[in-house]
C-alpha cells in the first residue's frame, strides 16, 4: 500500500516537474514564431516601401487653384492593362456648382471616373482638367484637397464617432464637428448614446447599421468642406427605405458644389443638373432625368426595370 502512493506521488512529482519544464519551452516557441513573423512582415512592408511610385508629381508642380471648381474630360483614353480599354475617347464637363450623374450596367466604367479624378491612375490620352488645369501637372495633395468622396463602402476606425468625422479635417473644433453631424442628419443619433460622440465604433464600424456609417461618412465629407464632391455608389449597399433616409443628407451635401454621383439606382440622380449613361466606356446617351425617359431609350428601359423591381419589394415587404 505504501508502494502504491509512493508511486503515486512520483508520478504527480515528474508531471508537475515536467509541466515547469515544458511551459516555458512553449512560451519560448510562441516568442520564437512571433519574432519569425514579425520579421517576415517588416521585409515584406520594407519591399513594398522601396517599391517605385507609379504616379509622381511633375518635378516643381504648382499646387491646385480652385476658384470655381468646374472639371473637364476631353478625349480621355484609359487601361488598367493595355489589353482592354476602359474609357474610349470619354469626353464630359461638369460646370461649378453644377450636378452630373453618371449610370449604367455594371463594368461601363463609372467607378473609374472616381480613380482618374482622384489621380489614383493616370490617363494614356486626353486630359483631365478643374478649372482649367491639368491635374497631372498638379500636386496630388492639393488636388485630393479640393475632392470630397462618399464610397459605397464606407472606411471606418476602430475608435470615437467624433475621430472618425474629424479624419474629414484634423483639427476642426467641437462645434464645427457637431455641425457637420447635424447637416448629415445623424446629430441626434450621436446624443442619443450613452457615450455621444465618444462611442467607439468597432473595427470597420460593425457597431453601426449600414445607413449610420454613411451618414458618418457624409459627415466627414461635410467637414473636409471640399468645392468638389464625388458620390461613388454612395447608397447602392443599402435598402430602400435607408436609401430614402441617406437621399436628404445627400442632397444637401451637394448644395452649391460641384458634383459627380456615379450611381447604379436611378431613383438616386433624377435631381441632377444632366445625366449621361455610359456602356462600355462610352457615352451612348446624355441629358436630364425628363428628357432621357421621353427618349424611350437605354435609360428609360433602366428605370422601368428598377421601378418594377421596387414594386416587388414593396409588394413582398406588405405581404
Amino acid at each position: 500500500m505504501g508502494t502504491g502512493r509512493h508511486s503515486v506521488g512520483d508520478v504527480v512529482l515528474v508531471s508537475t516537474f515536467l509541466m515547469q519544464l515544458f511551459r516555458p519551452l512553449d512560451i519560448l516557441g510562441w516568442v520564437y514564431r512571433e519574432i519569425k513573423q514579425g520579421l517576415i512582415d517588416m521585409d515584406f512592408l520594407f519591399t513594398l516601401l522601396d517599391r517605385p511610385l507609379e504616379i509622381e508629381d511633375a518635378p516643381g508642380a504648382p499646387d491646385l487653384a480652385v476658384p470655381s471648381g468646374a472639371v473637364r474630360l476631353r478625349d480621355v483614353v484609359f487601361a488598367y492593362e493595355p489589353r482592354r480599354t476602359i474609357l474610349h475617347g470619354l469626353s464630359l464637363e461638369i460646370p461649378a456648382g453644377h450636378t452630373l450623374a453618371v449610370v449604367g450596367h455594371s463594368g461601363a466604367g463609372k467607378s473609374t471616373l472616381s480613380r482618374i479624378l482622384y489621380r489614383f491612375y493616370d490617363i494614356q490620352s486626353g486630359s483631365v482638367t478643374i478649372d482649367g488645369q491639368d491635374i497631372r501637372a498638379v500636386t496630388q495633395e492639393s488636388l485630393r484637397k479640393v475632392i470630397g468622396i462618399v464610397p459605397q463602402d464606407t472606411v471606418l476606425f476602430n475608435d470615437s464617432i467624433r475621430y472618425n468625422i474629424e479624419y474629414g479635417r484634423p483639427g476642426a473644433s467641437t462645434a464645427e464637428i457637431e455641425q457637420a453631424a447635424a447637416r448629415a442628419q445623424i446629430h441626434d443619433f450621436i446624443l442619443s448614446l450613452p457615450d455621444g460622440y465618444e462611442t467607439v465604433v468597432g473595427e470597420r464600424g460593425l457597431k453601426l447599421s449600414g445607413g449610420e456609417k454613411q451618414r458618418v461618412a457624409i459627415a466627414r465629407t461635410l467637414l473636409k468642406d471640399p468645392p468638389i464632391l464625388i458620390l461613388d455608389e454612395a447608397t447602392s449597399a443599402l435598402d430602400t427605405r435607408t436609401e430614402r433616409e441617406i437621399q436628404a443628407a445627400l442632397d444637401a451635401a451637394i448644395i452649391n458644389r460641384t458634383t459627380l454621383i456615379i450611381a447604379h439606382r436611378l431613383s438616386t440622380v433624377v435631381n441632377a443638373d444632366r445625366i449621361i449613361v455610359l456602356h462600355e466606356g462610352r457615352i451612348i446617351e446624355e441629358g436630364a432625368h425628363a428628357e432621357l425617359l421621353a427618349r424611350n431609350g437605354v435609360y428609360a428601359d433602366m428605370w422601368r426595370q428598377q421601378q418594377e423591381a421596387a414594386l416587388g419589394e414593396a409588394f413582398a415587404a406588405a405581404n
